[in-house]
């Protein structure tokens, strides 16, 4: 049973983790290119940490915290860790130390996602009806970050280094917290740990089903449009002149937390195949949104671009987790999960990120500007066609009953 003090302590973990990443990440684009003078290419660069750290993700947690410590304590090592990295990453005058302490930053925070995720998942009799209320302090947590840097005007002041000074004190914050975090200890297996254990790599069987293969390299696909997003929304509020962009943009926060909670019901009056058709075509609408608004007449345009962001991210990627879960007979549930993570966080953003930052280079004007119009159509054609392709060849069959044959 997961008493109330127990629920207050996991989110509290959840709210901290969450703000680590917002307070720096969301940002990070305008300060690089403010700052630093990157270029979007170099922009790009710095946003594949992200992918690096997911793509790495697996061995250290699979290889250390699944083998041979509590996971509480790992959590508090990585984040003390990531402290230290993020503060000196803020204090670089070049781009070069710069991405060097940002990707040791994210290889040490993004095992940290899987990790409160497990501890969370160990005091929960029920974590499908009972792990939504505690992740969502997560969500919260991101956006006081961007309400918090639109406050105090660091992106107008030029000051966007003292984000990570925040996130630094935040990551250090829950470093030290998470040693008074219930006790995690390793589960009991078998034998040493293998890379296909860690991987995930006996998932690969659910890929002989022609639904699954269409839905597993959508999501890869569909990522590509979305490191747009990541990597250059906010220089895009900031260049087009809306204020506080980094407080606006957490409308996509909230917009998630509460198409989050209506999940459920969207899944069995939809069904899969429509939930994550909507999610799809909701990418393509959002960047077509953000090509045609401004900060003027056209700002609402720009807005239901952000809003759209809970459509965009829980009708496909929560969507898809939960259709992972079904479809995946129970054996493999844990690694298919994994596998599909590695492939959208790892693969799918990596190639997003190499594509993104040189289309951007390409729209640059003399004056130091972009040509966002040019810009958002690009993903937006791009979710279009995974649409069209996601449309034409996917199935729904054998999802509400999944078994070891359906998904061999």
């Amino acid at each position: 049973m997961l008493d109330s003090l127990t629920r207050v302590r996991l989110s509290t973990m959840m709210f901290l983790e969450f703000f680590v990443w917002g307070a720096w990440f969301v940002t990070l684009g305008t300060y690089l290119a403010a700052e630093l003078g990157a270029s979007g290419s170099q922009i790009a660069l710095a946003f594949l940490t992200q992918s690096l750290g997911a793509i790495l993700a697996p061995f250290i947690v699979g290889l250390i915290a699944d083998r041979f410590f509590a996971a509480q304590r790992i959590l508090g090592v990585l984040h003390l860790f990531s402290a230290v990295m993020l503060f000196l990453a803020g204090r670089q005058e070049g781009f070069g130390a710069f991405f060097v302490f940002a990707l040791l930053a994210m290889i040490s925070f993004m095992p940290t996602l899987a990790l409160a995720n497990s501890i969370s998942f160990r005091r929960m009799e029920s974590p499908e009806r009972q792990f939504p209320g505690v992740r969502v302090f997560g969500t919260i947590g991101w956006i006081i970050a961007g309400l918090l840097i639109g406050w105090l005007g660091w992106e107008t002041g030029g000051v966007l280094a003292n984000t990570f000074v925040m996130a630094a004190i935040g990551s250090a914050l829950l470093g030290v917290y998470a040693f008074t975090l219930p006790h995690t200890p390793p589960e009991q297996r078998e034998g040493p740990a293998t890379v296909r254990d860690i991987l995930g790599l006996d998932a690969l069987a659910l890929l002989k089903s022609r639904s699954y293969l269409v839905f597993f390299i959508a999501s890869i696909l569909i990522c590509i449009p979305l490191a747009f997003y990541y990597n250059f929304t906010n220089l895009y509020l900031n260049e087009i002149g809306v204020q506080r962009a980094a407080a606006v943009q957490s409308l996509g926060q909230v917009s998630e937390a509460l198409f989050l909670l209506i999940m459920p019901l969207m899944l069995k009056k939809l069904g899969i195949k429509r939930t994550l058709l909507i999610g799809m075509l909701a990418w393509a609408v959002r960047y077509a949104l953000f090509a045609f608004g401004d900060a003027g007449s056209l700002i609402w345009l720009v807005l239901l671009g952000l809003v759209l962001h809970g459509v965009c991210y829980d009708f496909f990627f929560v969507a898809g987790q939960i259709y992972t879960d079904r479809f995946a007979p129970k054996r493999v549930r844990s690694a298919a999960q994994g596998l599909i993570s590695l492939a959208t966080y790892g693969v799918g953003l990596l190639i997003g990120s190499l594509v993104s930052g040189p289309i951007v280079d390409a729209f640059l004007a003399t004056d130091g500007t972009h040509d966002w119009l040019m810009i958002w159509l690009i993903p937006a054609a791009l979710a279009v066609g995974v649409t069209i392709f996601f449309a034409s060849l996917f199935r729904e069959q054998g999802v509400q009953e999944p078994t070891a044959e359906a998904g061999a």
